[in-house]
């Protein structure tokens, strides 16, 4: 098979859908794992997964009192530069950034739990421009801190900012300004995806109260479903494929799909289903084919996309995190177990695993695919394996 190699710049992928579009992978791993192209130390404390773009690997952390975005050469691993972006940020569960950075060309967009935005050339690490949302737009922080990933969108930076008639913000990626602001929801743990979808460009969003369309071009409410919204934390990034959207949370909530459709100068969303079989928790489910592969909570479940149908549960490596390449699944449990799955409806079929060390906190890192490696972050360490059949 031709192998075909893809970067991953920003939250699960490419398209942000979690699916790589490479080829020519190894079907299985090896007893104990996949060879170790390299081990890197030194990120600092912290939940961000990693972005892979132009022979970079960049990703944040927190250590000697501050965040850190952190540049790492994808060849060896060795630190290329390290760039401050705000104070500490501490938790009982875990402290430090958790939104993964995105690499737009020769720039770098990342968001520390603190609320600051900071863009920074790739080449360098050298500071373009920063801005603190919460004491910009007048928002508190979230009980577990600021965990979005930048949306990159033409000229703007779109992120959840939860302040008050700035809830949804689009800010001028070249110098930080606001271009518009939008709505007074509470900031949500999710991150904006850009969609086109009843005639009308939008970003859709789970926000701290509500899944949200609103335009691209001003900011302005398309369409608002509160059913799978809950008052502790919504995580999951949605998910759209034809003109519907697949939006859900866990603390005994669940998830619901929705049509879009042109209504006038508007769009509606309209519910086709709404379930408990797929709460997701702090993970978002992979689309391949016509099925959904996501935790429901701590199980790990295919679901079919259009009608709601479970399809099998399985406890699989443990409660973690799933993405995919070249129909396969990608797992990764919060105790470091990593797993290699068959994505098919007729059954859980799995190939292969081998656990990482696992630290003081759970690994709830993503996991990346991008040229030919595998990469698993705990915490202070990033591992790159090489799963390339060539």
């Amino acid at each position: 098979m031709l192998a075909i190699a893809a970067d991953w710049p920003q939250w699960r992928g490419v398209e942000r859908d979690g699916v790589s579009k490479e080829a020519g992978l190894l079907q299985e791993w090896p007893e104990g794992g996949p060879p170790l192209a390299w081990k890197a130390t030194g990120l600092g404390e912290g939940f961000a997964s990693v972005a892979v773009s132009g022979g970079r690997i960049i990703t944040q952390g927190q250590s000697r009192g501050g965040q850190s975005v952190v540049a790492l050469d994808e060849a060896t691993g060795r630190v290329l530069w390290r760039t401050p972006n705000g104070d500490a940020y501490l938790d009982r569960r875990g402290g430090g950034p958790r939104g993964t950075p995105t690499i737009d060309g020769e720039t770098v967009y990342t968001l520390g739990s603190n609320g600051s935005l900071i863009a920074l050339e790739a080449a360098t690490g050298k500071r373009l421009w920063a801005t603190n949302l919460l004491r910009r737009f007048n928002a508190r922080n979230i009980n577990w801190g600021i965990s979005e990933s930048p949306l990159i969108d033409g000229r703007k930076v779109v992120v959840n900012a939860g302040g008050g008639g700035a809830s949804i913000v689009a800010i001028d990626k070249s110098n930080g300004n606001v271009i518009w602001k939008s709505l007074d929801d509470e900031a949500g743990y999710s991150s904006a995806i850009v969609i086109e979808a009843g005639g009308v460009r939008q970003y859709v969003l789970l926000t701290g109260e509500a899944a949200v369309g609103v335009r691209a071009d001003n900011g302005h409410q398309l369409w608002r479903y509160g059913r799978v919204s809950n008052r502790t934390a919504n995580v999951a990034t949605p998910i759209a494929r034809s003109g519907r959207v697949f939006v859900s949370s866990d603390y005994g909530t669940g998830g619901g799909l929705l049509e879009l459709a042109t209504n006038g100068s508007g769009v509606d969303a309209k519910e086709v289903y709404f379930t408990r079989e797929m709460r997701n928790h702090y993970n978002t489910p992979v689309l391949v084919g016509d099925h959904l592969y996501g935790y429901s909570s701590r199980i790990l479940t295919c679901m079919n996309f259009e009608t709601g149908e479970v399809a099998w549960k399985d406890r699989s490596v443990g409660k973690g995190q799933v993405i995919a390449a070249e129909g396969l699944l990608y797992l990764l449990s919060e105790d470091g177990v990593a797993g290699l799955a068959e994505a098919t409806p007729e059954g859980y079929r799995e190939r292969s695993r081998f656990s990482i060390p696992r630290g003081r906190y759970p690994t709830w890192a993503l996991p990346v695919v991008a040229n030919g490696r595998l990469y698993l972050r705990e915490q202070d360490t990033l591992y790159a394996y090489d799963i390339s059949s060539e």
